[in-house]
């Protein structure tokens, strides 16, 4: 609060203001305890200065999002702190502990994501923004940690959100502890689907919420001994029941009851319902429907849920008969009957409505109308039969309505609690309540004196929970805090709750009492609390009271409180509805035991529910409690309208202003002793000068400043109320003083340079005038000499012109004769040259043409040639098809490929013949065009020749003409004759130039058509060798089904033995085809014996070959199992392993084991591996074997083509012998096998690999990554420890900053220590690729390595920087930007070839970062800022660092208000365009690369000189591997 010591003219202060609760202003005059302030609306207020605050003009411009950092922590500050968050979106604020969430009535769904949720899990408290989710977490960590049950307590007044708020908690409750699904669903699932039901029976529309609660709810989590969700449980507080009977316009009854008169017409029908207008318990509002709310859809949501709760059908159809049954009860109306004060059903009407409701409930018409109507009197003489009138009959009915409806309604919960189950064996709990806020209408009952006593309650526990906080933060500081005074309302809940002489036991007595009234109630109570402080009667009324709340008076009406607190049930009503043929009816109402009835004293709403809140009490009181007040901002539910006076209303209510008022009894002011050095330093700069430490610099001020009271704590210095000003006020006197002074050296510093400039001026103009007498003489001087040069140039210039004008003559008379000369010899050789070009042109076509002729006939004989040796095997293979019956299917398919072969030579040969025909042709076209053309040619050169021999005779006859003698008449006559000649002679030239360019055009045509002709051919060329190579695969085909044939004839042998000599011929004909190396065949005469001792001789070789095949094996996996190192930048491993393989034809088999075995062991050595050098070395290897097989297998076409052939052991193997004779597979040369491989990997053909080798390479491809992913992983790992350490500079910088250290010669020292952390990311990037290099691992995978890394530490530091306000400053960024320079130049060493686009990776917090530290923001638009500075960053993120940002070196402010407002409007329509809002960056973890781009990116690899390694070199198995010496 604001003293007459700290407020002085000038201040800056808030004032009160019935419009808008506080409103700012300066001020201007003080008279006494008087002050005039000047607002800033324009007018002017004269007020006492006890009732003024003080403001804080330094304040942040996105306010403090913990208002204990407030520097003035009263009412204004708090609100208009909280109105600043709220413009920028930030809806939850911490006051300590406790968090205050305001409704923004807009969905954020970027504050609730799972990525939120991620970045919450484990984060310290107040680290990150205040957040609903940063509460659940320290209740889950509480419990986890400590053993301890939790609580969190959702309060807040009817629209404020606690429900939206409850969702969200035991939304991150389940995502902490989720279990495994229960049924399909888990118990958060099976929670929040009961809300459905819950509302619809405990919801209901209100003047200030269209779905208020009308019940109180305690939901307990049961958590296991791991953490792990077991069990939850649903508690029920204070349903309004009084709202079945009554409700006042404009407000609504109950949503099931509209619900189910929407209901489908088929249930309507069977309840015989209407339009909720003919109902009397709904027709008393003249509210039906609510404005987007479909009745109709919500009752299908609540069966819907009703099914996934576990409420059977049956069960359903018989909670909405009874509801059905209360809406017709209600209609029951009752007349006067012919007996003194009896009651019948009024009318026809009322007697329907009494049938319906009988017939719903399943009991007996008369028994009913008997039940209202009648009571029964038990007597110890007789049992008397009392009529009710009417008045008593409809409380009779109302009663019962109320009685079933609440039955019913604790069914439901009961019901609810059972389908999720609760754990009987759990130890710890978190409690979520979210309960009613503290009440105070126009007219106020007895539900209203239940709530506001409940908030008495938890207000208490709340300051006691506050008071508790204090002492554990001066405890903690380490500071005497025993004098500070605690406010408590025990005498507000003595007032309620105390016996004998309390509001419910006085309540309780009055109900037991028949002849009491509310009147009597009333009196009981002005006597028994005349003279007690939070008791007070009201003058004009004799059936009200009014109690002091903690959060202000309320009076209340008392004139339905005793009906209201009555709670048993009529003896008539409980044995009409037990009596009940309907199970479920009956089950609402059991049968009392007599014994409990006649021990039961009377039971009141009032008395129950103060039992309830103890036992609430007691749970609380054994949980750590964490708390959360909502906040409606506005009545009129719209977002970005926030009502000053209606929130200062909410924050009294909800016991926050309490709090403050908790705190200010203490220390109300608590600063940091950096943050303290850097605003208060100034008051004694001899204090930082002297290199003081912070807590004695912080003792030091305030003793100078003469202040007394204040605490130094071991983090903070804490002071009282009003000291804070106090300093302020002397810091506003040392920087007037301070501006005063800087104003005084301006001044003499303009006066200074305004007398420096005249001086200037006048020398400056001396010496114009000096310049100016002086430039006069020079330029008499400068005219004298001009003409004299002026004379001499002109005679210069007459000679010069005559002398030229004879030169130009002469020179045009020579140029005429050596052009005509020049012009003459130059028509000569072109002509020549042309004729020479048409000459080499024809020899070249003629030679071509002779070319073509011979390739042509060479092909037609290759193809004649090889035609013939195939006919020929066709034939041998007809007659060996011939000797058996069993070949005939093979035969057949061998003559129809014969036949298409024959067809397509012979469709070939036709095709050649064509074009050969048609290239003769055009041949001769070319040919009788190129003669004609000769000879036009030779016509020309004849006229040429003759022109040039008159010509020649002109010249020679004109000399003797051309002498110095008289010219006479008839010279000139022949002069004349002789030119008429020559232009003759020249027009004829110009006609046979003409002509001959036409012959060079049609010249040139000819070429064009020759050349497109020859393109022709050519493409048909390319066909026949496509022809040609398609013969090829024939002919292979042939060659395989040949050795298909020679198997299946040996198996013909082995059945029949009298067919010797046919396997005798058969066996000698494969041996001719067999190579000579092929020593290990089956001998010819053998295969002439029985098939006993066929099948012995096939099966010894087949046994050693496959026990020798096994051991090669073995002895390959011991091998690769070693480390084999490298050959240069090849792994050994790899290269062996690919060589192995290629040899002994795994590939190409069926079935092996030897795939599985090499899988196997690289899954061992990665297995549970940390070690990154040996996942590098195995990274390595398997990409490089995979690049091999990438480049040589290609999936075998015949295998899916045609169904394969069952065959037996001896074909299989005979198979097999007979492929390896043929010689080498079709993917690897001879000299691959002895060692000689001279182009790599890919001189070699590709192997048609079987489905093993397939799944071998897909099983390859998945350790790649599975190894890529465990190294990325490993170095995240290790790098997340610093990261969190990167993004906030320590708090020894700032502290520095503050002393002015940067003079000081430690602070070289001092920027070592603040990067070390950066130095010790670059640390594990510099040994990650050291590591990854050594083993040589492709540096196409080392990139994208690097790249995920660089995106991963994009993401930490991004998303830390937008959730930490304390890391958006402008020191803070020049920190993180000194830390970014060492990842760049980590990366500029690393070079592209390894960090790639690493650097690009980081563009989010590099242009955050580079946002933060440049200058004049306010200055900066928005297209500037999104376009030019930030291109990157949405609207969403720069909108949440311009309002967090904080300048705490130079004070300047972020960005303007207009660009503020721009980027909240574009905000706005990107929601409207549902369009994902979330401010935050996901990493990915996806693999970035795929086998294709590893085959593009590595380099052809040559594994011919690859030395084997000694286990296996002196193996004979492994003499393959050994490079071959030329």
């Amino acid at each position: 609060m604001g003293t007459s010591v700290n407020i002085i003219v000038g201040s800056h202060v808030w004032v009160e203001d019935p419009g808008i609760a506080w409103i700012a202003g300066q001020v201007t005059k003080i008279t006494g305890e008087t002050a005039e302030i000047q607002t800033t609306n324009g007018k002017t207020v004269n007020t006492n200065l006890s009732k003024i605050y003080p403001k804080d003009t330094e304040a942040p411009a996105g306010g403090v999002d913990d208002m204990t950092k407030l520097s003035y922590l009263h009412e204004p500050g708090v609100l208009q702190n909280l109105s600043t968050r709220y413009e920028l979106n930030e809806i939850y604020t911490y006051t300590g502990n406790i968090l205050i969430a305001i409704n923004p009535f807009q969905r954020l769904s970027h504050l609730y994501d799972l990525h939120m949720m991620e970045q919450y899990k484990g984060a310290p408290f107040g680290e990150l923004s205040p957040h609903v989710f940063a509460v659940a977490d320290v209740a889950y960590r509480a419990m986890i940690n400590e053993g301890k049950s939790n609580s969190i307590l959702v309060s807040g007044e009817s629209g404020a959100g606690k429900t939206e708020t409850t969702k969200m908690l035991m939304r991150y409750l389940a995502y902490m502890g989720g279990r495994a699904a229960t049924e399909g669903r888990t118990v958060e699932q099976q929670v929040l689907e009961s809300n459905p039901v819950l509302e619809a029976f405990g919801n209901a529309k209100t003047v200030r919420n269209n779905n208020s609660s009308r019940f109180g709810k305690f939901v307990e989590i049961q958590f296991d001994k791991h953490g792990r969700i077991s069990g939850a449980a649903i508690r029920t507080y204070l349903l309004e029941r009084s709202r079945v009977c009554q409700v006042s316009d404009p407000e609504r009854n109950y949503h099931c009851f509209y619900l189910l008169c929407a209901a489908p017409p088929e249930d309507i029908e069977k309840y015989k319902l209407a339009n909720p207008k003919s109902f009397h318990y709904l027709n008393q509002s003249n509210c039906y429907e609510l404005v987007g709310v479909s009745d109709a859809r919500d009752y299908l949501n609540t069966r819907r849920a009703m099914d996934i709760v576990g409420i059977s059908e049956k069960e359903q159809d018989a909670i909405f008969r009874v509801v059905a049954a209360i809406l017709h009860l209600g209609n029951v109306e009752f007349a006067k009957g012919k007996e003194i004060d009896s009651s019948v059903p009024k009318d026809e009407k009322s007697k329907f409505h009494l049938q319906m409701t009988a017939e719903l409930l399943m009991c007996d018409s008369q028994a009913l109308e008997d039940a209202l109507c009648k009571r029964v009197m038990i007597t110890p003489e007789e049992v008397i039969k009392r009529s009710l009138d009417p008045l008593a009959a409809t409380v009779s009915r109302d009663g019962l309505a109320k009685t079933i409806y609440s039955r019913l309604f604790d069914w439901l919960v009961d019901k609810i609690n059972s389908s999720i189950g609760q754990d009987p064996n759990s130890k710890s709990l978190i409690g979520v309540l979210d309960i009613y806020g503290f009440e105070s209408f126009k007219t106020n009952s007895f539900e209203q004196f239940c709530i506001n006593y409940t908030n008495e309650k938890l207000q208490q526990h709340f300051n006691q929970h506050v008071f508790k906080m204090e002492q554990e933060e001066y405890t903690k500081e380490q500071i005497d805090w025993s004098y500070i005074e605690f406010v408590d309302n025990q005498d507000v809940l003595d007032l309620i709750e105390k016996k004998p002489g309390g509001i419910i036991a006085l309540l309780d007595e009055a109900c037991m009492f028949p002849k009491s009234t509310h009147e009597t109630f009333c009196q009981k109570l002005y006597q028994t609390y005349k003279v007690h402080k939070r008791f007070v009667k009201p003058k004009l009324s004799r059936t009200d009271f009014s109690i002091v709340h903690y959060a202000g008076e309320v009076l209340y009406q008392a004139d339905q409180f005793l009906d209201k607190n009555k709670d048993y049930v009529v003896p008539e009503h409980q044995d009409l509805l037990n009596a009940s043929k309907c199970s479920f009816v009956a089950g609402l109402f059991p049968q009392i035991a007599e014994e409990t009835s006649k021990s039961s004293k009377f039971s009141s709403i009032g008395a129950r529910f103060k039992l309830q809140l103890q036992s609430l009490m007691e749970t609380l009181n054994s949980t750590e409690p964490h708390y959360i007040r909502c906040v409606k901002p506005n009545n009129l539910l719209k977002p970005a309208i926030f009502e000053n006076v209606n929130i200062m209303h909410q924050l009294r209510c909800g016991g926050v202003l309490e709090a403050i008022r908790i705190s200010c009894a203490g220390y109300p002011t608590r600063r940091a002793f950096d943050e303290f050095l850097l605003r208060f330093g100034l008051l004694a700069p001899e204090v930082l000068e002297g290199n003081y430490d912070e807590k004695v610099a912080c003792k030091k001020i305030l003793e100078k400043k003469g202040l007394n009271g204040f605490q130094i704590g071991k983090t903070k210095v804490f002071l009282r109320a009003g000291q804070m000003a106090e300093l302020d006020a002397r810091r506003a006197e040392v920087l007037s003083g301070a501006a005063k002074c800087i104003q005084r050296r301006v001044r003499t510093h303009i006066a200074r340079r305004h007398f420096i400039a005249v001086k200037k001026a006048s020398i400056q103009l001396q010496a114009v005038c000096r310049g100016n007498l002086a430039a006069k003489v020079y330029g008499s001087m400068r005219r004298e000499a001009a003409a004299i040069k002026l004379q001499k140039n002109l005679r210069r210039y007459l000679a010069r012109k005559s002398y030229n004008k004879l030169q130009f003559s002469v020179l045009i008379l020579q140029t005429g004769f050596r052009s005509m000369g020049a012009r003459n010899e130059f028509r000569f050789k072109r002509k020549s040259k042309a004729a020479t070009i048409i000459q080499a042109y024809w020899r070249c076509y003629r030679a071509y043409s002779y070319y073509k002729k011979l390739n042509r006939a060479s092909v037609v004989t290759q193809c004649r040639w090889r035609g013939r040796i195939a006919r020929k095997e066709l034939r041998k293979l007809k007659m060996a098809a011939r000797e058996t019956g069993a070949l005939k299917e093979a035969k057949d398919k061998l003559e129809k490929t014969v036949e298409d072969l024959t067809w397509r030579l012979q469709l070939e040969k036709r095709l050649r013949t064509d074009l050969e025909e048609a290239k003769a042709q055009e041949i001769t076209k070319l040919q009788n065009s190129l003669q004609n053309m000769q000879t036009k040619v030779d016509e020309a050169n004849a006229m040429v020749v003759k022109e040039r021999e008159a010509a020649q005779k002109a010249i020679n006859e004109a000399p003797p003409m051309i002498k110095e003698t008289q010219v006479l008449v008839q010279d000139t006559e022949k002069i004349n004759s002789l030119t008429e000649e020559v232009e003759s002679l020249k027009a004829s030239m110009h006609s046979e130039k003409e002509r001959g360019d036409d012959f060079e055009k049609k010249l040139a045509t000819a070429h064009e058509t020759n050349d497109e002709k020859s393109k022709k051919l050519e493409e048909a060329e390319g066909k026949v060798q496509q022809l040609q190579e398609n013969l090829k695969g024939l002919e292979e085909k042939l060659s395989n089904l040949e050795s298909e044939n020679k198997v299946l004839r040996q198996q013909a042998l082995s059945m029949t033995p009298n067919n010797r000599f046919l396997s005798q011929r058969s066996s000698k004909s494969s041996m001719q085809r067999v190579d000579s190396a092929a020593r290990t065949t089956v001998d010819p005469q053998s295969t002439m014996s029985t098939p006993r001792e066929f099948s012995e001789v096939e099966e010894k070789p087949q046994k050693s070959l496959n026990e020798k095949q096994q051991e090669n094996q073995d002895l390959l996996i011991r091998c690769i199992a070693q480390h084999l190192g490298y050959a240069g930048s090849r792994p050994i491993a790899a290269c062996i392993i690919y060589k192995c393989l290629l040899q002994w034809r795994s590939f190409e088999v069926e079935r092996t084991s030897v795939f599985d075995r090499i899988i196997q062991t690289i899954g061992h050595a990665i297995e549970t591996q940390e070690n990154n050098e040996i996942l590098a070395y195995w990274l390595s290897n398997a990409s490089t074997l995979l690049l091999l097989l990438q480049r040589t297998l290609k999936a075998s076409g015949a295998a899916g083509m045609t169904p394969q052939r069952r065959r037996s052991s001896s074909a299989t193997l005979f198979g097999r012998m007979t492929q390896s004779f043929r010689g080498t597979p079709q993917g690897v040369n001879l000299s691959f096998v002895n060692g000689g491989l001279n182009g790599g990997v890919d001189t070699l053909r590709q192997v048609e690999a079987k489905y093993p080798a397939l799944l071998f390479k897909q099983q390859l491809t998945a350790y790649v990554e599975k190894i890529y992913g465990m190294i990325r992983d490993n170095l995240k790992k290790e790098i997340s420890p610093l990261l969190g350490l990167c993004i906030q500079a320590p708090r020894t910088s700032r502290a520095s900053l503050a002393k002015g250290s940067s003079r000081s010669p430690v602070n070289g020292a001092a920027q070592q220590v603040l990067i070390a952390h950066w130095q010790g990311i670059v640390k594990s990037l510099g040994n990650f690729l050291n590591t990854l290099k050594a083993n040589q691992v492709p540096p196409f995978l080392v990139r994208k390595v690097f790249t995920q890394i660089f995106s991963f530490i994009n993401v930490q530091l991004f998303n830390s920087l937008l959730l930490r306000r304390e890391c958006c400053s402008f020191s803070n960024g020049e920190y993180v930007k000194a830390g970014l320079a060492e990842l760049e130049h980590w990366c500029y060493k690393a070079t592209d070839e390894y960090a790639g686009s690493a650097w690009d990776e980081l563009k989010h917090i590099r242009q955050a970062i580079g946002f933060l530290v440049i200058h004049q923001k306010p200055k900066k638009t928005l297209d500037e800022i999104s376009h030019d500075l930030c291109p990157v960053l949405s609207i969403q993120q720069l909108y949440r660092i311009s309002t967090m940002y904080w300048d705490d070196k130079y004070g300047t402010h972020s960005l303007s208000s207009d660009v503020i407002s721009n980027m909240r409007v574009l905000m706005t329509e990107d929601s409207n365009n549902a369009v994902s809002s979330s401010f935050l960056l996901d990493d990915d973890s996806s693999i970035p690369f795929s086998v294709d781009d590893i085959s593009k990116s590595m380099e052809q690899i040559d594994i011919s000189d690859i030395e084997p390694p000694p286990l296996i070199r002196e193996n004979s198995g492994f003499m393959f591997l050994l490079p071959r010496v030329e």
